[in-house]
């Protein structure tokens, strides 16, 4: 494989390593740095080592990965905002008591039913300065307009650490925040906040003024609303208000991806600057300019989307293109992606574990690898035939190498993908085209009223056909399973097989061989796994009781009739199944007693009734009955109790005291999450 014997992708390969042994083993800092310093040594003595002969090249070689993996693990602790000693979340009454937070808005994110919500800078809490970022949620009000980028706010309110999952196999997303370092939460409503009469004027507040100004002067046009969310989300990146909907119906066609500036967009822009600089000379100085006008574009452009993994890739990426064009050299298109991703990397590690930053990389990789194998497979002489199976080929070589990470960060897969490219790829040449020259009028308060409509009647039909594919529903697979080892032995497996197709030989077909039993062998293990496993969960349900009985891939569930009859739709359960490979093979009714295993299960609901004479093992409240809880544990004496969610918060904590009296220890599904007995 001619891509890994490049030196720079094996240096990219230590350096990712090194991100990821800083990321999940987050080693103290001074080791690391003192690592940095002997690798760095390590290095200057192999290297001048080498080049007077004195030791072999292979020492050189070593040392160089070793640099690279220790500069990947020190830059992703100099990154983790966690390990400065000024954040937030070293102040140990941080969550227990009322702050005066004193922050300045960077982004505006999707507001949810009740709040609006942004990411804001920590400056200084009470009366100590501090740094970090926060998630603030303010309660909406009609009355308040949304709160400017770069605004300063004095917040009065509690600080809340992230939460953790509540139920099995559900999205974190308190480690999703954290992966973006954010370790709060803070909640307030419009009476909390005091506005600071200053505003911090930085990049991220005038690109986010640009922004606004180009959606204002659209909206005088009486650009349709749906429409002009759709045109935001295309051509400046922005998905915050476009409906869910409509979001909905572009993940089941398969074209979630154009919401998202990436390579497609980027690349256009390129295309486009370049057709409109043709005029100018191409002298050394012309050429010059020319340069200039385009990194500016890019980066201008990159800015005022939001500078997102998938767009500050695409930026780079084309403006080392760009460089390699004015500089009349051919392009190594490997080079300049391993680069990229080196340069992005080096500014921001956390970027790899972002999806988006993974998916446009890994899709970009296989559309430069696969896909001129997929386009020998048959070559049209008719140049429009030609132009779709291009398309087509583009399609499906993105899609083959994204399949694997998709399912198992989405559990699903639209089968109309490339029905959808071809339909909407060429439709969405014209839409960029217009669409960039709408914004670009905007932005300087001239929208022809004709153009405006040309743009939205053109994303109007855009959604309709998106609409009209996604509602084939069939067509969609939903709720597959997927774990960490499949998609490892699944990626192997591909590389193995298309290292096959593109030279076939003896040694690449053992390599492919032993892929496949690769993958077997951790298809079975994960099935066995699952096989012989036995377990009782007790989910955390809003208002409802759950409770899940697992032997291996059957599952028995036990809930009250209300939830029974809508089980097929419960968002828990499927995450709970999906999750565990498992299939739900029956439906009861919760009872008073169960048994699993060699423990007693009492199921106390709103009645308050139990028998005095037995002895459970655990207690299961439900429902909040009236009972004098000292009494019943006194009577009962259980080793555990568990308060499912049902129950009213206030009751719990009495509960709670009751049981800490009696030393026994009490489990509230709605503060740790559900309970599992294994």
């Amino acid at each position: 494989m001619k891509v890994v014997q490049f030196p720079l992708a094996r240096i990219t390969i230590g350096f990712l390593a090194g991100i990821l042994v800083g990321y999940y083993f987050q080693p103290n800092p001074q080791l690391v740095f003192s690592l940095l310093f002997v690798a760095f040594c390590g290095f200057a003595i192999a290297y001048f080592g080498s080049k007077n002969k004195i030791l072999h090249p292979m020492y050189f070689a070593v040392a160089t990965y070793c640099m690279a993996f220790t500069i990947g693990t020190s830059s992703q602790i100099i990154h983790t905002n966690s390990f400065q000693e000024s954040n937030y979340i070293h102040n140990t009454t941080i969550f227990e008591k009322p702050h005066l937070v004193a922050v300045t808005i960077r982004e505006k994110l999707r507001s949810s039913g009740y709040n609006d919500r942004y990411i804001v800078v920590v400056h200084q809490i009470d009366d100590v300065r501090n740094t970090g970022r926060i998630l603030l949620n303010v309660r909406r009000d009609s009355l308040t307009p949304v709160l400017e980028i770069g605004t300063h706010l004095q917040i009065n309110g509690n600080l809340y650490p992230n939460r953790a999952i509540k139920n099995p196999n559900q999205f974190d997303y308190g480690k999703y925040l954290e992966g973006k370092q954010i370790y709060a939460q803070l909640h307030a409503d419009v009476s909390d906040i005091k506005r600071g009469a200053i505003i911090e004027k930085d990049v991220w507040y005038y690109t986010a003024k640009l922004r606004t100004k180009i959606i204002r002067n659209l909206e005088k046009t009486h650009f349709n609303k749906a429409e002009l969310n759709v045109a935001i989300a295309l051509i400046l990146g922005q998905q915050q208000d476009i409906s869910p909907e409509i979001i909905r119906d572009y993940q089941f066609a398969g074209a979630v991806h154009i919401l998202s500036v990436s390579g497609l967009h980027i690349g256009f822009i390129l295309l486009f600057v370049t057709f409109l600089l043709k005029p100018f000379p191409n002298s050394r100085r012309g050429s010059l300019m020319k340069l200039v006008i385009i990194l500016f574009s890019l980066i201008s452009f990159g800015l005022i989307a939001g500078l997102a993994p998938s767009v500050l890739r695409s930026v780079t990426m084309f403006s080392f293109v760009a460089i390699g064009m004015f500089l009349r050299r051919s392009t190594n298109i490997y080079h300049t992606l391993l680069v990229s991703m080196l340069l992005i990397l080096l500014v921001q590690p956390s970027f790899l574990f972002d999806v988006g930053f993974q998916l446009s990389y890994v899709a970009l990789f296989f559309i430069l690898w696969l896909q001129p194998l997929l386009a020998q497979l048959w070559s049209p002489k008719n140049k429009i035939a030609n132009y779709f199976w291009e398309i087509l080929t583009v399609s499906f070589a993105a899609q083959i190498g994204t399949l694997p990470l998709s399912i198992y960060y989405f559990h699903q897969f639209p089968g109309l993908f490339f029905v959808t490219n071809l339909v909407i790829i060429p439709f969405l040449s014209l839409i960029m085209g217009l669409g960039v020259l709408v914004m670009v009028l905007a932005a300087f308060d001239c929208v022809p009223f004709f153009l405006a409509k040309s743009l939205e009647w053109s994303i109007s039909i855009l959604n309709k056909i998106i609409n009209a594919i996604a509602s084939l529903e069939q067509f969609i697979f939903r709720d597959i399973p997927f774990n960490w080892q499949l998609l490892l032995s699944v990626y192997l497996l591909l590389i193995a097989t298309i290292i096959w197709f593109k030279k076939p030989s003896f040694n690449r077909l053992i390599l492919a061989m032993v892929t496949v039993i690769i993958f077997q062998i951790a298809y079975f293990q994960t099935h066995w796994t699952i096989q012989n496993q036995k377990e009782l969960v007790i989910f955390n349900a809003k208002k409802n009781s759950l409770i899940a009985e697992r032997n291996g891939k059957s599952v028995s569930l036990y809930s009250n009739d209300g939830l029974l009859k809508t089980v097929s739709k419960n968002k828990t359960v499927a995450a709970y199944l999906m999750g565990n490979f498992s299939q739900l093979t029956q439906t009861k009714r919760l009872g008073d007693l169960m048994y699993y295993k060699e423990n007693k299960i009492l199921i106390l609901d709103s009645l308050g009734v139990y028998p005095t004479a037995i002895r459970p093992d655990i207690v299961v409240i439900t429902q909040s009955p009236k009972i004098n809880m000292e009494r019943f544990l006194q009577i009962t004496k259980p080793k555990l109790v568990v308060a499912d969610a049902s129950n009213y918060k206030y009751i719990q904590k009495l509960w709670n005291g009751s049981c800490l009296k009696e030393k026994i220890p009490f489990h509230a599904t709605g503060e740790k999450g559900f309970y599992r007995l294994e």
